[in-house]
């Protein structure tokens, strides 16, 4: 039985070599954002704002022209980390 992801990490590569890790609750979270701000102004030189809310009073703008790539990421908080092993 396939297990649904407590959260999804949202890599954005930035073309100066920047990343930045922003976190959504769900895959639809972050699709509504991605095709609700980001696509529709994919080649524009102004900011928009990327959603940050597992961290209250900060906030972060990009300017779409500079995302070169996005990776997300499920995260099951129940899965052992491999890492150690």
């Amino acid at each position: 039985m396939p297990r649904k992801p407590d959260e999804y990490i949202v890599h954005i590569l930035i073309s100066n070599g920047h990343r930045e890790e922003v976190r959504f609750p769900s895959i639809q979270e972050f699709q509504k954002w991605y095709s609700g701000e980001l696509v529709p102004k994919a080649d524009s030189k102004d900011f928009i704002n990327v959603p940050i809310k597992n961290i209250q009073g900060e906030y972060m703008v990009v300017r779409p022209s500079s995302v070169v790539g996005l990776r997300v990421e499920p995260v099951f908080f129940g899965s052992v980390d491999r890492n150690d092993i």
